[in-house]
């Protein structure tokens, strides 16, 4: 008879004689079978021509005109953004470590507004820009001059977004 505690080892010497049989030492191949071989020769697809709209931009006056124009608006509001900062950077020195609502706190909150505006105007011209460097670039035209221009307008920009910062930093 067959005690209850030893039959689960038998079955499982008698599952695991099975597993520790070896083969005649024959594995199967790893080579390329028949099967697998390509036969024949695939064409690739004729390449189709990619129909690009044309992009609606202003240009009066001609590409130099519309990027010295756009350049000439961001430089304005820079103008404007640097006229209106010692007034704001006053306004923050008197609102620093003053409570939130409080008079010399909202007075901050205005002038620093006034410089959003200003830098917003500069933001107005490098979307145009962006818009500009779109359209060529998905034509396939030179796009040297809208770059240069951008990169003027993109460093005037990232010098009112320190000022702005570092000013917001202080009437938090």
């Amino acid at each position: 008879m067959i005690d209850r505690k030893t039959f689960p080892a038998a079955i499982a010497l008698i599952v695991l004689s099975g597993c520790a049989s070896t083969a005649s030492g024959e594995y199967p191949s790893l080579a390329i079978r028949d099967v697998e071989r390509v036969e024949g020769s695939f064409d690739p697809a004729p390449a189709q021509r990619l129909d690009v709209p044309q992009v609606a931009v202003d240009m009066t006056g001609g590409l130099d005109a519309r990027l010295a124009a756009l350049v000439a608006q961001a430089r304005d509001a820079h103008d404007s953004f640097t006229a209106s900062a010692p007034q704001a950077e006053t306004r923050v020195r008197a609102a620093a470590g003053s409570e939130i609502g409080s008079d010399s706190w909202a007075s901050a909150q205005v002038a620093l507004a006034d410089l959003d505006s200003a830098r917003s105007l500069a933001a107005v011209a490098l979307g145009d820009l962006d818009i500009l460097y779109a359209a060529a670039t998905v034509q396939a035209d030179d796009s040297a001059q809208i770059e240069a221009a951008r990169a003027q307008v993109l460093a005037l920009i990232g010098e009112e977004d320190a000022v702005l910062e570092r000013l917001r930093a202080r009437v938090r």
